[in-house]
């Protein structure tokens, strides 16, 4: 019999812009998409609230999420690693 493999779970890099809740925080997470008549590169923001077990993160960290299981209503990602404090 096989064994069971699970798919990797998506990995965002994003800069914090609210740490006001207890053991979570929101960050944005910035791409850019080629449009597709124009061939103008945009810039798309998506939000995603995190994770952070310890209230570690402070507005303007860059930090790497991954996603997981759901957490409350809104929460789908947990906190991996902070790459950069905030100057």
């Amino acid at each position: 019999m096989e064994a069971t493999v699970r798919n990797l779970r998506k990995e965002r890099i994003g800069k914090v812009v609210s740490n006001k809740m207890d053991k979570s925080c929101v960050i944005t997470v910035v791409r850019k998409v080629k449009h597709e008549k124009y061939g103008k590169f945009m810039t798309k923001t998506t939000k995603l609230m995190v994770h952070d077990e310890t209230n570690q993160v402070g507005i303007g960290d860059t930090i790497r999420v991954m996603e997981t299981r759901p957490l409350s209503k809104n929460k789908r990602w947990r906190l991996v690693e902070i790459l950069e404090r905030a100057k």
